[in-house]
């Protein structure tokens, strides 16, 4: 599924206009990842979480060359998906 179909998705489901939709999709996006910047944690319950975790800087290899390199260390997002979620998506 892509942004403009789960955009039509959300806006007949909720009974709001396809602009509507994208703008809300689009806020409680930027909700999400503005959370995360500032090293917080956003729980939806039932959903699952949102959090950012911080990955060593570390040696890796160029697979071409075979030379090393260095990684730097970087913030990754992560999701932990709820139970409910989980659940759900098994249900068959």
């Amino acid at each position: 599924m892509s942004k403009v179909e789960l955009i039509e998705k959300v806006a007949k489901d909720a009974n709001l206009s396809k602009a509507d939709a994208g703008r809300a999709l689009d806020a409680a996006i930027a909700a999400i990842i503005d959370t995360l910047k500032h090293g917080q944690k956003l729980t939806l319950v039932g959903f699952g979480t949102f959090s950012v975790s911080l990955r060593k800087a570390r040696d890796g290899r160029n697979p071409r060359t075979g030379d090393v390199i260095k990684i730097p260390a970087a913030s990754v997002p992560k999701f932990v998906p709820g139970m409910a979620f989980k659940e759900a998506v098994n249900k068959k």
